[in-house]
């Protein structure tokens, strides 16, 4: 067994960030909501082929809103832990969660299932709130 220090991976950390109050100790209470489960819209405009082999079920994916787009006001993105843009929240799925976000909750996914239709990634993710 070793003792020295492993490095903390940055994404496990940003999704913790919050989770500890001003004096460092853990807050009380602190839970993940499931709130749905939805395809990834817009893969077949991303170049996912070199992405998907990192790709594995469970991994954490970032979501992040994105206000300055033309089509979508509630858009949001949805990134792999290393910021690779995979597509977005389904615009039928999109409302609830992007106004969660706005409001300053923290949402995220955790991917359920991926496979390749053609030359299409058909991805599924299941959505969480961190709840404080």
């Amino acid at each position: 067994m070793s003792n020295s220090i492993k490095p903390i991976d940055p994404s496990l950390l940003a999704l913790l960030k919050g989770s500890f109050g001003k004096d460092g100790l853990a807050l009380p209470f602190v839970q993940e909501i499931f709130l749905l489960e939805c395809h990834v819209a817009g893969t077949s405009y991303c170049d996912l082929e070199d992405v998907e082999n990192t790709l594995s079920v469970s991994d954490l994916l970032v979501f992040k809103r994105e206000l300055d787009n033309s089509h979508d006001a509630l858009a949001i993105l949805i990134f792999d832990q290393s910021g690779s843009k995979l597509g977005y929240v389904p615009k039928a799925k999109n409302e609830v969660l992007a106004r969660l976000m706005d409001a300053g909750k923290l949402i995220f996914g955790k991917l359920e299932t991926k496979e390749w239709i053609d030359n299409w990634l058909k991805m599924a993710v299941r959505v969480y709130m961190r709840d404080f």
